[in-house]
């Protein structure tokens, strides 16, 4: 099974993800999880620039297109292998950020953009994909306190020091692509504690896993 989990800044992806995990352990399922960008080693170097502060002056198409240069070579080496190797893979990000970042955020068709990313993906779509829904002002204050404790403030902080009215079009996008995607983006409540979160997402991962 592919997973992925999608969703504005400080949705508490990260947190989720390891609960996730530590569930498919006590359940016995081998598991690998990755994120984008930087998922391989070509896309670490392409993680730096398009995070860092100092990359502030890309341009959306530019930056489009590393988005899906990362994706390619991700879904190549780390994605299409593992699941060959029967294992649940989990990604923090995938296409669907594209769409909604540089389509619903910057203005670019997203029309185009899903286009584009059938190129990128191969075929390798996700099976399911867990959209974590949070306002854009709570989002923005639980990553920047993330970016300022973990010391990632420049190097990762890009986005972070996007406007609210830009992260605001971000979700406003996410929550229209989930609406039209509405059999595979399963839309949760983010604001709620980790714990409560969680449940919803077991419930959904317990369906998925029940398929023959």
């Amino acid at each position: 099974m592919f997973l992925t989990f999608e969703g504005i800044e400080g949705t508490g992806k990260s947190t989720q993800i390891r609960m996730l995990v530590n569930y498919l352990e006590q359940r016995g399922k081998e598991h690998l999880v990755t994120l984008e960008p930087g998922g391989s080693r070509i896309g670490r170097e392409l993680r730096r620039m398009l995070l860092h502060l100092e990359s502030r002056d890309i341009t959306p198409e530019t930056e489009l297109f590393l988005y899906l240069a990362d994706r390619a070579q991700h879904v190549a080496q780390v994605i299409r292998p593992a699941l060959a190797r029967g294992k649940v893979v989990i990604s923090d990000r995938f296409a669907d950020s594209t769409v909604v970042y540089q389509g619903y955020g910057r203005g670019l068709e997203p029309r185009l953009l899903h286009q584009l990313n059938e190129v990128a993906v191969a075929g390798c779509w996700p099976h399911a994909t867990i959209l974590l829904d949070i306002e854009p002002e709570s989002g923005l204050n639980r990553a920047m306190a993330r970016n300022l404790r973990e010391g990632k403030a420049v190097e990762e902080g890009r986005f972070e020091a996007e406007s609210l009215e830009f992260h605001r079009r971000v979700r406003e996008g996410y929550l229209t692509w989930a609406s039209l995607h509405q059999q595979r983006i399963h839309v949760v409540d983010a604001a709620p504690g980790p714990d409560e979160v969680f449940e919803s997402i077991r419930t959904i991962v317990d369906r998925l896993l029940a398929r023959p």
